[in-house]
This record gives structure tokens, C-alpha cells and sequence, in this order.
């Protein structure tokens, strides 16, 4: 038998309780609830890269300033379905600062993080026009953003990018929308799970094809301002964090406090409508609701179904967190740098053991080190490999379920604790000898 740093038997028969067809198909949560099991019947600390969660402390401004709302008595309020004031005028200035982009106060609304931001938004653009009825994933990106749609009953499409950058991503896009049935597209900037950065020119490719065929973009900046390739963290100063606001009039941002500000906890984040879309009437959304422009509509029937309002304190967090960073009092963007310095150091540990970097590229340049980056194996799938390491006490998301065409895995830098790239080392080393090329 095998051996393996994780008791063999044990992992064996665990791995088979949960009946996974494809193991590489299982979802984050099932690969969590089978490294957990395992952790525990075998006592063996497991190096855990499969979920996409902060790893840092919390900013303390946003600590502070939510404590001090509860302390105040706001939980016994209702919140306002809009927002409260001071987190509007903060998120529009914080986009000011960082994106370099105008979008009114009244626009931005606070939300119970993207993930919910995202289910809105997917949810409202379905509903503009009877004949759009898909939403068109430029992949790869968020596993469960698929399963929403899924949910809500849409449709979806998804190419994967890597292939279709620079100038072959014009033509890629004009295949799927030329149909008409694209109802909005997403994407992630920086990319997850390739952690790849859509250009500006790209950007300017992705809000050109959308105003032609009158398509919505929905850019999901969860990960703000972590190419840590440039400099973005400086208030009003180029260079900006890239977006498509820049290259068409409808669009809606959603911008996350869970990475940046550490503050994925408290679900709190930000949807931002663009002026012109936030104030566009749509025939499927007046036949639907009687009346209502996109962002009434997305504000005051979806997002008001969904949640009735967004915690209070945690929008005061939020809003104290962007003045701070607005303001030039709190560097956000130094503080998270401790995920590229992660993603360095685990990319030589797994190359030195004989594995590659699948999307190891951004165009003409490395690829950058951030919260997320991929790797393969010679001779085995992504499903295989996945499956494998769990052997070797580290767990990982197959690339296939992200709507990539890679074989691979996707590993997040988040959770790695001081002790365990020497541990990493040693187990990747048995892992090279059971494994030789």
C-alpha cells in the first residue's frame, strides 16, 4: 500500500460515504465537510486551499465603528431598504477615488455581500426583456454564481477567456450576443480562480460589444484593487483599479467588503448601478411589476424580497472603512499584499515538486500572485489530482467547476498559517516520490 500522510483506509472510505460520481464535480462546502471529517478522525492538520475566505484580521475601523452603532442601540431598527446615507456618499467616493468613475450616491446600495449582489443582479437583467434570457459567463469564475442562476431558473452560457484575450475576445463575444439572448455577462477582474486581469483595452472590447447589443455587464470586483502588479491602493491618483464603467453607460459594480477590508463575516458589500441604467425603464420590468426603472425595480421588489435590508452596524462598518480609505488614512491595499507574498512562496514550493502553473500567463507577462493561482500535475486530471491530495492532507477546487477548459486545480492562499509551507514541502516531496514523472 501507499503510503500517504493521511491514513489511506481512512480517506478512502470517506471520500466514498459522500457517493461523488466525479470527486473533481464536488462543491467547496463538500470538499470542506470531507477535509474536516478527516482532520478529525485522523488527527492530521489538514492545509486547506479549497475556500476562497479572508485570512486576515478585520479592519479595525470597520471593527470600531460597528461597535460603536450597536453600542448606540441600531439593532432595533429596521434598516432602510436604500442604504443609509453616509454609506452611499462613501461608496460613491470610494469609487471616485479608486475607479475614477461618477455614479450618484442614490445608486449605490448596500447588499448581504456579492453573493447577493450578484443573485439581484442576475435576477433583474432576466427580467428586462422577454427575449434576453441568458446570462453569459466570461469564465473562469465563481462556481455558486452558476448555481444561482440554476436556482432562479435562467439560463446561462460560459466560454473560457483565456484563449479569447486581446484582440480574439471582440469576435468571441460578438458569437454569443449577435443571438440576442444575452440578457447581461459577468466576469471577475482580477479573475478567480486564474487571478488573470482583464486590460483596459479588453475592457474597452467587453463595454463596446455590450452597448451594440443594448447587454448588460455585471463586473464582480470582489477581489478590489489586488493586482498587486501596480499600485492602486493611492485615493484619486491613476493609476485606477480597471473597470468597464469606463467604455459603457450599463453596467452595475458589485464591490465587496469580504477581501479587501477582511470583513467577510458581517456579508456586507455594495451594488453599484450605473446613472443611466439605474434610471432606464425596461418593458419586461413594467410588465412584470407595473412600473419601476431598473433600479427601483432591483432596490425596492428584488433586493426588498430577498432580505428586506442589509444589517445596520455592518453598514456603518462599511462606510467607515471606504472615508478611511478615501480619506488616505488607511492603505487597504498594503495590508492585503500578504496574499501575494503567499502566492510566491506556495507557487515555488509546488513547482519545485514537480507541478505546473496552469494559467501561468496574463497576456505578455507572468501571471500576478494574489489570493488565488492554479496548478496541474503531469499525467493526471484535475479530477484525479484533487482527489489525490486529499491523501496528502491538502484540499483544493477542481478547475471544471469553476468553467474552466483546464485540467487543474484552483488553490486560495487565504487560510496558509506560518508552519505549513514547511509542512507543504514535506508532503509534496512524498507526494513527488508516489507520483514520479
Amino acid at each position: 500500500m501507499i503510503h500517504t500522510p493521511v491514513d489511506y483506509q481512512t480517506t478512502k472510505r470517506v471520500i466514498e460515504s459522500y457517493g461523488l460520481t466525479d470527486f473533481g464535480k464536488a462543491t467547496i462546502r463538500e470538499v470542506v465537510a470531507i477535509s474536516g471529517e478527516l482532520e478529525k478522525l485522523t488527527g492530521t492538520e489538514f492545509i486547506h486551499m479549497e475556500m476562497g475566505v479572508p485570512g486576515l484580521k478585520p479592519c479595525r475601523v470597520g471593527v470600531e465603528a460597528e461597535i460603536k452603532a450597536l453600542q448606540d442601540g441600531i439593532a432595533s431598527i429596521y434598516p432602510n431598504i436604500n442604504g443609509m446615507d453616509e454609506l452611499k456618499r462613501e461608496a460613491s467616493r470610494f469609487i471616485k477615488a479608486f475607479i475614477d468613475t461618477d455614479i450618484a450616491p442614490e445608486h449605490c446600495v448596500p447588499v448581504t455581500g456579492s453573493m447577493q449582489g450578484t443573485f439581484a443582479s442576475f435576477l433583474t437583467c432576466g427580467q428586462c426583456n422577454p427575449e434576453k434570457d441568458t446570462i453569459l459567463f466570461i469564465d473562469p469564475g465563481f462556481p455558486v454564481q452558476k448555481q444561482q442562476i440554476v436556482v432562479m431558473g435562467h439560463k446561462y452560457e460560459s466560454f473560457d477567456v483565456y484563449n479569447f484575450r486581446g484582440d480574439k475576445l471582440g469576435p468571441k463575444l460578438e458569437e454569443y450576443l449577435k443571438k440576442g439572448n444575452i440578457a447581461a455577462m459577468t466576469y471577475s477582474n482580477p479573475n478567480n480562480p486564474a487571478w488573470f486581469c482583464l486590460t483596459d483595452s479588453e475592457l474597452r472590447t467587453i463595454g463596446e460589444i455590450a452597448t451594440k447589443y443594448n447587454t448588460i455587464v455585471i463586473e464582480d470586483l470582489a477581489y478590489f484593487a489586488m493586482d498587486f502588479r501596480k499600485e492602486l491602493g493611492r485615493p484619486f491618483e491613476p493609476p485606477y483599479q480597471p473597470s468597464v464603467s469606463h467604455y459603457t453607460d450599463y453596467y452595475i459594480m458589485q464591490i465587496s467588503g469580504s477581501k479587501a477590508f477582511s470583513y467577510a463575516g458581517q456579508r456586507i458589500g455594495v451594488t453599484a448601478i450605473s446613472d443611466k441604467l439605474y434610471d432606464r425603464s425596461y418593458e419586461g420590468l413594467t410588465r412584470r411589476y407595473g412600473r419601476g426603472t431598473f433600479g427601483s425595480v432591483y432596490i425596492h421588489r428584488v433586493l426588498y424580497a430577498l432580505s428586506s435590508g442589509t444589517s445596520h452596524s455592518a453598514q456603518f462598518a462599511l462606510a467607515a472603512m471606504f472615508k478611511a480609505a478615501s480619506d488616505g488614512t488607511f492603505n487597504f491595499v498594503d495590508e492585503i499584499k500578504e496574499y501575494g507574498r503567499r502566492a510566491a512562496r506556495l507557487k515555488e514550493i509546488f513547482k519545485r515538486h514537480g507541478f505546473n502553473i496552469v494559467y501561468e500567463n496574463d497576456l505578455d507577462e507572468p501571471i500576478a500572485d494574489g489570493f488565488y493561482f492554479t496548478i496541474c500535475y503531469p499525467g493526471k486530471s484535475g479530477s484525479e489530482l484533487m482527489e489525490e491530495l486529499m491523501y496528502y492532507g491538502v484540499s483544493a477546487i477542481a478547475l471544471c467547476t469553476t468553467g474552466s477548459n483546464q485540467e487543474g486545480l484552483r488553490a486560495c492562499t487565504s487560510f496558509i498559517k506560518p508552519n505549513q509551507y514547511e509542512l507543504l514541502d514535506k508532503r509534496l516531496e512524498i507526494f513527488e516520490k508516489n507520483n514520479p514523472n
